[in-house]
């Protein structure tokens, strides 16, 4: 089963520095989830099966004894962490997600990205995606030019 996660929406951490997890994720990983510090300034939310996907992508082609190689599982092991949601739906983020995503405020906004979830803080999403949307004028402008050349 295909899993598409899309769409964005505004919550709150609890005192705990637990998510809610929107409701109609929360089937797809009712069997476990994996908590990813990303490479942008947020936390990942991952099923079990795609983040094993998304790993192996990640060093694929790399020699698995090259410097590169070693940086690249090291960084993506350490940096993750199983979990499970609770009853209610939630997940706890651990404190070097907080810390690394500067979630202290609690508000955050859970934006769906394709094969995962994100977590950004409200201020830094609201921002990154401002900016994205500039980028991506940038990077489609020269889709015309390749719609061209494949006919």
């Amino acid at each position: 089963m295909d899993i598409h996660f899309d769409g964005q929406a505004d919550y709150t951490l609890d005192a705990k520095n637990r998510l809610t997890v929107p409701a109609r994720y929360r089937g797809s990983l009712a069997a476990g989830l994996v908590l990813v510090k990303s490479f942008e300034p947020c936390v990942e939310l991952w099923t079990p099966s795609g983040w094993d996907e998304f790993r192996r992508e990640a060093v694929k082609g790399v020699h698995p004894m090259s410097a590169r190689g070693r940086k690249i599982k090291t960084f993506l092991s350490a940096n993750s962490m199983p979990a499970t949601l609770d009853s209610a739906g939630r997940v706890a983020l651990a404190p070097f997600l907080i810390d690394h995503a500067d979630l202290g405020n609690r508000e955050v906004t859970v934006v769906g990205a394709g094969d995962h979830l994100q977590v950004w803080e409200r201020t830094a999403w609201t921002d990154y995606n401002k900016k994205l949307t500039e980028d991506m004028f940038h990077i489609t402008e020269g889709f015309d030019d390749l719609t061209a050349e494949a006919r």
